[in-house]
C-alpha cells in the first residue's frame, strides 16, 4: 500500500502534512511519502485514490485521515 500526502508548500502546508503523516505512522504504522505540490493542494492518496482531501469547510484531522485510510487499506 503506498499513502501520499500531497500538501501546498507556498501555502504552508508542510506542518499540517507532517501531522498528519505521524498520526498514520503512530496509528496504522503506516509511512507516508509527503509531495510538495502548489494551487492549495492537500490531500492524501492510497495507491493513487485521493481517501480525503482539503474542501470548503476546512482540513481533515489526522484522526479523519487515519480512518479513511485504513478504509481503504481493507
Amino acid at each position: 500500500m503506498t499513502v501520499t500526502i500531497t500538501y501546498c508548500r507556498p501555502c504552508g502546508y508542510l506542518r499540517r502534512a507532517e501531522k498528519a503523516a505521524t498520526a498514520l505512522e503512530n496509528e496504522l504504522g503506516v509511512v507516508a511519502e509527503l509531495v510538495p505540490g502548489k494551487g492549495g493542494i492537500y490531500q492524501v492518496a492510497v495507491n493513487g485514490e485521493v481517501v480525503a482531501k482539503k474542501t470548503r469547510s476546512g482540513f481533515p484531522e489526522p484522526q479523519e485521515i487515519c480512518a479513511a485510510v485504513a478504509a481503504a487499506a481493507s
